[in-house]
């Protein structure tokens, strides 16, 4: 398991990445960036101890014991993108995006809808808490069949090998 310590931020280019998100957050003088400070917030609340990077040209990104989610930024949505979003219990039915995937899932946040603050935090905590157990996430049944070796009466197929 990685040793996080409080408060400590990736840098990017000599630059910690705190100050990136922050001058990220000023630059969006609109609904998006008080969003995403917003976001920033509650997830430094849940766990103050998280660290803050700066990924792939411009993407601010917390981790603890590895990626717990993402702040992107787009013209008419901001977007949380959760690592392991899939393994995750969502009760409040919060996620709204990339539901088709085996591991990602998303928050799309539009201008003027409000946060569900006590169901994102427990989001949020419930993510830094499946990165600290050292568990991969257990991929979502993408049917109400039964895979193929488990139909009753029935053996399993032989894999096929892809054409060359």
């Amino acid at each position: 398991m990685k040793r996080i310590e409080a408060n400590a931020d990736a840098k990017q280019g000599g630059e910690p990445a705190a100050q990136l998100i922050s001058k990220r957050i000023a630059e969006l003088d609109d609904w998006r960036g008080e969003v995403l400070g917003r976001i920033r917030a509650l997830i430094k609340e849940v766990a103050p101890d998280i660290l803050e990077e700066w990924k792939w040209r411009g993407t601010p990104v917390w981790s603890h014991n590895g990626i717990v989610c993402t702040g992107e930024t787009y013209k008419a949505v901001v977007k949380m993108t959760f690592a392991k979003g899939a393994a995750l219990n969502d009760p409040a039915r919060l996620f709204n995006s990339s539901l088709e995937g085996n591991v990602r899932r998303a928050i799309d946040v539009h201008e003027g809808e409000k946060l569900d603050v006590p169901a994102l935090k427990a989001l949020i905590r419930a993510a830094v808490a499946l990165n600290g157990s050292g568990k991969k996430p257990a991929a979502p049944a993408r049917s109400g069949k039964p895979a193929a070796s488990a139909r009753p009466g029935k053996p399993a197929a032989p894999a096929k090998r892809k054409a060359r």
